[in-house]
């Protein structure tokens, strides 16, 4: 490679919202510093992993897709494999004495370092691990490339205050850290001004924001002033903790307009006596009247969740209470996950671990139950005009009918037969629901198109010679950001 060809990249992602906002920004950290993205299908001379530590086969993972790359590495000369995120945090020094070919490791409080670690692991020929105990500069300062042209994460804290026993991320992300409000809005209102309609706020415990400042009703005030803001149109959060989840939050969410009818908060077990082993300062009647307060206040509202299966000393009567809860607090959707060790947790030496066979069959009952309940509530909007904002992409395979995808007010998917007019990522179209299935709805007629700044936006950065930017014609299926099923949303 010449001195004036710019070096590729490529980043790969794992775990949750947090990572892959992180992501966005090592993307523009890197093209800031000059390399551009790689082409599809073509080997970057820049390959980062920005990884999770949330769940066991994390670290399988990882050193899977390293071993991987290691024979790739030795036939293309100059290459270079960086680790970041929370793994990289946790593992340190462990990461280059299983993998030697790995260039960079780097935390989660100083992911601004990549450029310059890459750069110094050229010149010395030899490993660099950097790794931060406590943050320097919030995230949110540094150069961005957002996958998506129309929709945003923004983050309003970062790091977490609470010690779940299974949990390994306060470890890693540290205590928690708000950003001023100010700050936030002036972010989102520059985001609008590019053509952003839909941000999503971001924390650990999101609805924990202003315990660093001291203000108590700190997350409802942002609500709020999200809703004061011109162009903006939608405005999600996640993943808000039970135990701070206040009734100024849930009126917040009622009447600012803005504020998308959609809750994902994080139950992990319907049993008193292993929410208390697992530290978590809420008890199930205070889950289920929290979700009674949000119906009442918005009746349409959809609800999601996390929900954690065979935690140590878990019984079967601690299971059944489970889904006990699943079936009065009928959720949308449930992101389940089969627990695993973390070492460094509490929860890793705790006597009682459930059996593989055990653990198998209580979480096929679970995710029956809730993919049951889901099915259920989204036959419920047969029949009902909903407004999509319509994401990248294709929708789902249909023989007969070609299909895009958008995302309702409330966050459901929902794959619609593509219009005879044009319709851009960001537009938004109006349909009515033609069936239901338990993870998406189809929608056989389309009402109306609306064309929107974010459609304008999506056109301008994908528009190319050959005519002008549609929807369906290779783009990355980005859409709108929603919870990830890589790791459980903290909180």
């Amino acid at each position: 490679m010449s001195e004036s060809t710019p070096r590729t990249y490529e980043v790969r992602t794992y775990g949750c919202q947090m990572n892959v906002h992180d992501s966005e920004r090592l993307s523009g950290l890197l093209e800031d510093a000059g390399y551009v993205a790689a082409g599809e299908g073509a080997q970057a001379d820049v390959v980062v992993f920005n990884t999770c530590a949330v769940r066991e086969n994390a670290d399988n993972r990882l050193y899977g897709n390293l071993g991987h790359l290691a024979p790739i590495k030795a036939g293309h000369p100059g290459m270079q494999i960086a680790v970041g995120g929370c793994l990289a945090q946790k593992d340190r020094d462990t990461i280059t004495t299983r993998a030697p070919w790995v260039d960079v490791v780097f935390g989660t409080h100083n992911i601004g370092s990549l450029p310059a670690l890459l750069d110094r692991a050229r010149v010395q020929q030899e490993s660099q691990v950097e790794i931060l105990e406590s943050l320097e500069v919030f995230p949110s300062t540094l150069p961005t490339k957002r996958e998506s042209a129309y929709a945003a994460w923004v983050s309003i804290s970062v790091g977490c205050n609470n010690t779940c026993t299974f949990c390994i991320v306060p470890a890693l992300r540290g205590k928690e850290k708000d950003r001023r409000p100010g700050d936030i809005l002036a972010e989102i209102r520059a985001l609008v001004e590019q053509g952003v309609s839909e941000v999503t706020l971001l924390g650990q415990n999101v609805n924990s924001y202003g315990v660093e400042f001291g203000e108590r009703q700190a997350f409802s005030q942002l609500l709020r002033a999200c809703g004061d803001i011109d162009g903006l149109e939608r405005v999600r959060f996640t993943s808000p903790h039970p135990a701070e989840f206040t009734d100024d939050v849930i009126e917040a969410m009622a009447t600012t307009p803005n504020v998308m009818p959609q809750l994902h908060m994080p139950l992990q077990s319907g049993s008193d006596r292993l929410l208390k082993a697992m530290r978590r300062s809420y008890r199930r009647e205070k889950y289920l009247g929290i979700i009674e307060r949000v119906r009442a206040a918005m009746p349409e509202a959809a609800i999601t969740t996390d929900i954690i299966v065979g935690f140590p000393g878990e019984t079967e009567e601690d299971h059944l209470d489970t889904l006990d809860v699943v079936r009065q607090a009928r959720f949308a959707g449930a992101f389940t996950f089969q627990y695993s060790k973390r070492p460094g947790t509490p929860a890793a030496t705790m006597p009682d671990q459930v059996p593989a066979d055990l653990l198998k069959d209580r979480y096929d009952r679970l995710v029956t139950l809730v993919n049951d309940i889901a099915w259920e509530e989204n036959k419920r909007l047969l029949g009902r005009t909903v407004e999509l904002l319509v994401a990248e992409g294709e929708g789902r395979k249909d023989a007969a009918t070609r299909r895009l995808s958008g995302r309702g007010p409330d966050n459901r998917l929902v794959h619609f037969a593509a219009p005879a007019s044009p319709v851009r990522p960001g537009d938004r179209v109006t349909v009515e629901i033609t069936h239901a299935a338990p993870h998406h709805l189809v929608a056989d007629t389309v009402l109306g198109v609306r064309p929107t700044r974010s459609g304008d936006a999506w056109e301008r950065r994908t528009a190319a010679p050959a005519g002008p930017a549609a929807v369906g014609l290779g783009m990355p299926a980005v859409g709108v950001p929603a919870p990830l099923p890589d790791a459980p949303a903290c909180g």
